[in-house]
C-alpha cells in the first residue's frame, strides 16, 4: 500500500506544481487587465518547442544539466513569443480578448500538429522524449525539477506583486488604468510585461506537466484542457499565488486518481474499479473539470476579478 500511495502523491505534486505555474502566469496578466484565455494555446506552442529542443541535446549528447536549462529556457522564450500575439492584438488593437485567446488555442495546435509531423520521420505527430535530466533523486524518492522551480516561483511571483513597486503598478493597471497613468504609470508597458510573464510561465508549465508523467507527447492532443483548468485554478485561487496554489493541489488530488485508481483502491479498499464495472480513467480525469464548474458557479459571485480586466485602454480615456 505504501508504494501505492507514494505514485498516487507523486503524481498529485507533479500537476499541482504545473497548474500552479500555468495559474500564477495566468494570474500576472489579469491582474494587469489583459485576459489571458489562450493559455492552453501557449503551453502547447512552449511545450512543443521545449521538447524539440529536449530530444535534440539529448541526441548530440549534451550535459544534462545544460539539457534542462536550454530546454526549460526554449519553451519559455516559446511561449512569452507566442503570447505577444495576444498583447499586441489587445493592447494595441483593442481587439476582443476573449476571442483572440480562443483563436490562439486553435491556431497552437493545429500549428504544433502540422510542424510535428513536418519534422518527424514517420510523419507522425508524437514526440519521444528521454527525461531522465530532470530528475533528481533524494534517498528512496526521485524529485522532478519542477517542484523546486515551483517552489521558487510561488514565492517571487508573492513577493513580486505584494511587496515591490512593480508588483503596485502592475496591479493598479489592471484595477483603474487611467488612474495609474495619471500617476505615470505607462500601462501599455505593464500590461505588454504581464501578458509576456504569463506566455513566460505557461511553457514552463507545459514542461511541468508533460515531462514528468509521461515519455512521449501528443501533437494533436495538446495538453488536453490543462490550460483551461488553470483558468479555474486562477479564478478559484482569487488572484493570489497562495491561495492559487491552494486551488492546484485540490484539483491536482482529482488528476491523480485518474492515473493510478486502480492500484489504490485495490490497496485501500479491495475494491476492484476496471471497465467491467464501467470505471475508466477517463471517469477520474472528467472530475476536476465538473469539480471546477461546480465550485465557480457558487464561488464567481464572491471572487473579486481586478476591476478593469478585459477592458481596452486608450491613452487620454477617463
Amino acid at each position: 500500500m505504501g508504494a501505492q500511495l507514494a505514485i498516487f502523491f507523486s503524481y498529485i505534486f507533479i500537476f499541482a506544481v504545473a497548474l500552479m505555474i500555468v495559474a500564477i502566469g495566468g494570474m500576472f496578466s489579469e491582474r494587469s487587465g489583459i485576459v489571458n484565455i489562450g493559455l492552453e494555446g501557449t503551453m502547447v506552442f512552449g511545450g512543443f518547442f521545449g521538447l524539440l529542443t529536449l530530444t535534440g541535446l539529448y541526441s548530440i549528447g549534451l550535459h544534462p544539466a545544460l539539457i534542462v536549462m536550454l530546454t526549460i529556457l526554449v519553451a519559455i522564450i516559446a511561449g512569452a513569443a507566442y503570447s505577444l500575439l495576444l498583447a499586441t492584438v489587445a493592447i494595441h488593437l483593442n481587439a476582443d480578448q476573449t476571442l483572440i485567446g480562443t483563436a490562439m488555442n486553435l491556431l497552437a495546435t493545429a500549428t504544433v500538429v502540422v510542424l510535428a509531423k513536418r519534422i518527424s520521420p514517420y510523419a507522425t505527430d508524437t514526440i519521444e522524449f528521454l527525461k531522465d535530466a530532470f530528475i533528481i533523486p533524494l534517498g528512496k524518492f526521485d524529485i522532478n525539477i519542477f517542484l523546486f522551480l515551483g517552489i521558487i516561483i510561488l514565492i517571487v511571483s508573492w513577493f513580486a506583486l505584494f511587496k515591490t513597486r512593480f508588483g503596485l503598478r502592475l496591479r493598479a493597471c489592471g484595477e483603474n488604468p487611467q488612474s495609474a497613468a495619471s500617476a505615470g504609470i505607462n500601462v501599455f508597458k505593464f500590461r505588454y510585461i504581464g501578458v509576456i510573464i504569463s506566455g513566460a510561465l505557461a511553457g514552463l508549465g507545459a514542461l511541468a506537466y508533460i515531462i514528468p508523467s509521461s515519455s512521449s507527447w501528443n501533437a494533436s492532443s495538446g495538453v488536453a484542457g490543462f490550460g483551461f483548468l488553470a483558468l479555474a485554478v486562477l479564478i478559484f485561487g482569487a488572484w493570489k499565488p497562495v491561495r492559487i496554489a491552494g486551488a492546484a493541489l485540490f484539483f491536482s488530488f482529482f488528476m491523480a486518481l485518474s492515473f493510478c485508481y486502480f492500484d489504490l483502491f485495490y490497496a485501500l479498499f479491495g475494491v476492484e474499479l476496471s471497465k467491467n464495472v464501467g470505471v475508466t480513467s477517463e471517469l477520474f480525469k472528467m472530475i476536476p473539470y465538473i469539480l471546477s464548474l461546480v465550485l465557480l458557479a457558487f464561488t464567481s459571485r464572491k471572487s473579486r476579478a481586478p476591476k478593469a480586466e478585459g477592458q481596452p485602454y486608450e491613452r487620454g480615456q477617463r
